[in-house]
């Protein structure tokens, strides 16, 4: 076994161990593989091993890799970084998810730009669960309301909320950050969204029971192994 299938054998006995702690099927869980400032055999590597969903923070870093792994079945391509209004149409036409949506504004011009022949842009609402002034995203108060908005537009498809907690070194207020979405609504049945992501934080301690995907980033796709460490 190759250094790379060891470290991604790690990741995703961490992932099932975590699920079952949670009472959760482990296949609900997904991984998305942080692939920013990494090159395009690095990414191919990773997809040999099975990984399908890469996440980028900038537009036009990623569209050269989005078009040279075209040919690729089943390739997905996740925006997770603050988006400019000027790079809108871009991220429309090249992105299956945009995941940081912050403002009405930004998903007004994604709904505009994206081809109807394409199919629904997949879009979280962005919010700032930690409290950090480092971080984007609307405060859990409005994210709903904003949530209501972006769920109106064409070409889009709302998928939930996205959640960045602090570092897994201050674990607890790691907790208190996910309890933030339990106490707006943001996890009760009334919000047909629910919680799409959580990241910065290791699954045991981050509310799993809410998690459907977990963020890998570090050497996920780096050529000398895998990431050990779910973000």
């Amino acid at each position: 076994m190759s250094l790379d299938e060891k470290a991604w054998q790690d990741i995703r006995l961490r992932i099932v161990a975590a699920a079952k702690a949670a009472h959760r099927d482990p296949g609900s869980i997904r991984v998305i593989a942080v692939s920013k400032s990494f090159p395009v055999q690095a990414l191919q590597t990773a997809y040999a091993m099975g990984q399908r969903a890469f996440g980028e923070n900038y537009v036009q870093e990623a569209r050269p890799k989005i078009a040279a792994l075209s040919g690729l079945p089943g390739i997905e391509w996740h925006l997770i970084g603050p988006l400019q209004s000027n790079k809108a149409g871009a991220a429309a036409q090249s992105f299956s998810w945009v995941e940081t949506i912050d403002r009405h504004g930004i998903a007004r011009r994604l709904s505009t730009a994206r081809d109807v022949h394409l199919p629904p842009l997949n879009v979280c609402i962005q919010v700032n669960i930690s409290g950090e002034s480092s971080k984007h995203g609307v405060i859990p108060s409005t994210a709903l309301a904003l949530a209501r908005e972006v769920g109106k537009l064409p070409g889009l498809a709302l998928r939930g909320f996205m959640g960045i907690a602090q570092r897994p070194t201050r674990a607890r207020r790691c907790e208190l950050s996910f309890a933030c979405f339990a106490a707006k609504g943001l996890l009760s049945t009334r919000c047909r969204w629910g919680c799409r992501r959580i990241s910065n934080s290791p699954l045991p301690k981050a509310r799993p029971s809410c998690v459907s995907a977990a963020r890998c980033s570090g050497p996920v796709v780096r050529q000398r192994g895998l990431a050990s460490t779910i973000r």
